[in-house]
């Protein structure tokens, strides 16, 4: 075993690894140790500069793929952070692990990021199209806000559940931030009806929403 996977099982929690199992039932079990998010921090903060673990995304486990990502979320550099992120992102196998992925570096929301994100939302790969929207979510609803971004994401169409939860999500975000553009797309019926209906579902159950713009949501129900 190599270090960190010898850090990994010292930690080991049997109960935590069931109740994970749960969460994330598309990963094989054998694959999750069972170790809790504040302990893979500190093990992340101890490999930081660990750049043989780096070079190789392709882990075994769960929790050694949550570490990687914990480790690109705290670069600083932009350029170093999307080369980890285009290395990585095509290993990533579980929601989870995909929504630990923070950068630092895209704190200010740089403006190369957006062409970077748009490539990513093109990309085949699940898991890097759902951080992709995620990235949008997380930075491009305020000051760098653009009605393009929420055509963008309403124009992807797919089966892949994990993607279209992410799509609800952001939905139902814009909602929050830019509402008279985002409802647009429900009166509009622009989504499935999965889509669609978390959408709303995920926007009353905001406490940042109105009442009275709850209200109209739920009419919009199917």
């Amino acid at each position: 075993m190599t270090e960190i996977q010898k850090e990994l099982f010292l930690n080991e929690d049997k109960e935590y690894k069931d109740f994970t199992a749960k969460l994330i039932p598309n990963i094989d079990k054998q694959n999750i140790i069972g170790v809790r998010t504040p302990v893979l921090r500190k093990i992340a903060k101890k490999h930081i500069n660990n750049t043989e673990f780096l070079s190789s995304p392709n882990h075994k486990y769960y929790e050694e793929n949550n570490i990687h990502g914990i480790i690109i979320s705290q670069m600083k550099d932009y350029s170093v952070a999307v080369k980890h992120l285009c290395d990585f992102l095509p290993y990533v196998d579980n929601w989870a692990t995909c929504d630990i992925i923070s950068p630092k570096a895209f704190k200010k929301a740089p403006p190369e990021l957006i062409n970077q994100v748009k490539l990513w939302l093109n990309d085949k790969h699940t898991y890097t199209v759902r951080f992709a929207i995620g990235m949008l979510l997380k930075f491009y609803l305020d000051d760098s806000f653009n009605p393009e971004y929420l055509e963008i994401v309403s124009k992807i169409k797919t089966n892949e559940y994990y993607i279209n939860m992410m799509i609800a999500w952001f939905f139902a975000e814009s909602l929050v931030k830019q509402y008279d553009t985002a409802v647009k797309y429900l009166t509009k019926n622009r989504f499935d009806d999965f889509v669609h209906q978390k959408t709303i579902q995920k926007a009353v159950d905001s406490f940042r929403i109105s009442d009275d713009k709850k209200s109209y949501l739920k009419s919009l129900r199917r």
